[in-house]
């Protein structure tokens, strides 16, 4: 599994809002100066977060984003599949029901099903206000 651009960039937006927010709309011009990612990049990456009511869009000349929740509500987990997908090493672990018509005697499948549960159980264990505190604990210049 890898994560792609995308959502490395997400997990950024998010964390880039907690922390210069405060509550108070964040410009995706300055989010795109400190992270150096283009602009027109992070309208796409903003458009899915701000669909699934993660960002809440701020209009006017103090406009920008903000989060809709506290950063303790976020799970990274949340965060990489809203834009990844889904984030199982193989398709017939995607959806809630293995459809394979090979599963009940595939000798990988245990395989892949505690690889699955290890990724999970790291992605869905943390959150954004994690991040936060571990950017506190790096300094000022974090890189996902």
């Amino acid at each position: 599994m890898k994560i792609s651009t995308k959502g490395r960039y997400a997990l950024r937006l998010m964390l880039d809002i907690a922390q210069h927010g405060g509550g108070s709309p964040v410009r995706i011009k300055d989010i795109a100066a400190r992270q150096g990612i283009s602009v027109k990049y992070l309208e796409q990456i903003v458009a899915v977060l701000a669909r699934a009511g993660y960002l809440k869009s701020i209009r006017g000349p103090q406009g920008g984003y903000r989060l809709v929740r506290s950063p303790e509500e976020y799970t990274t987990g949340s965060i990489l599949r809203l834009t990844e997908g889904s984030l199982a090493p193989v398709e017939c672990l995607e959806g809630p029901v293995n459809d394979c018509p090979r599963a009940d005697s595939c000798a990988t499948l245990r395989l892949w099903k505690e690889l699955d549960n290890a990724v999970k159980s790291v992605v869905d264990r943390y959150t954004l206000q994690d991040l936060l505190n571990w950017s506190e604990e790096a300094g000022s210049n974090f890189v996902i």
